[in-house]
């Protein structure tokens, strides 16, 4: 049938601005809700019922944190730096942005970052036509440093070992960073411990 706009299998979230770039009218919108084949998860977002591909919560982060950035535990996570699994997902916003409606479903951990915390070491990852904000691992170890009371001293500790132990770490970035975010100091202790 020609006209017939199809929703693309491999992306997980959409905006209601990225539906109507691909061609679809409210109109269209609503009709695919009707039929479940979209969910709408907020006034702005929807969620593609027929995704056929990798699940990550992270991609539901744009939809109800627009500005948020992948932090702290669950970028460890992310990054194999440790073993313990957090219960929600930890997610960086600018100090004065706010975010409208959690969701029902998807816990979230959101941590207000200042400005020069939350711009440092941003990364997109894309996974097909799916993509999050993460910070990079030097940067996510650095927070982890920072925040350790919140982190917990021996998820901090594992994190800081395993990331020793990798053969793709850059210190000369983890140092600056640590530098920049204003805990080279403690980092500098804990290395001298480590190594």
């Amino acid at each position: 049938m020609k006209g017939v706009t199809m929703l693309p299998e491999d992306q997980k979230i959409f905006s209601m601005q990225e539906l109507k770039g691909k061609g679809f009218s409210q109109y269209k919108v609503n009709k695919l809700v009707n039929e479940e084949k979209l969910i709408k998860l907020n006034k702005s977002y929807y969620e593609n019922a027929e995704y056929c591909g990798e699940e990550s919560d992270f991609y539901y982060i744009e939809a109800y944190a627009p500005k948020g950035v992948i932090c702290l535990l669950s970028a460890a996570v992310y990054y194999h730096l440790t073993t313990f699994i957090p219960d929600a997902v930890d997610v960086a916003i600018p100090r004065k942005a706010k975010i409208s409606a959690m969701p029902d479903w998807l816990q979230m951990n959101v941590h207000h970052y200042t400005d020069d915390r939350y711009e440092l070491g941003v990364t997109t990852v894309r996974e097909r036509k799916n993509e999050f904000r993460i910070y990079d691992m030097e940067k996510s170890v650095v927070d982890i440093v920072f925040y350790r009371e919140k982190v917990g001293i021996e998820e901090t500790k594992e994190i800081l070992v395993t990331y020793l132990q990798r053969k793709d770490r850059n210190l000369n970035r983890l140092l600056k960073y640590a530098e920049l975010m204003k805990c080279g100091k403690v980092l500098r202790q804990y290395l001298e411990v480590l190594v």
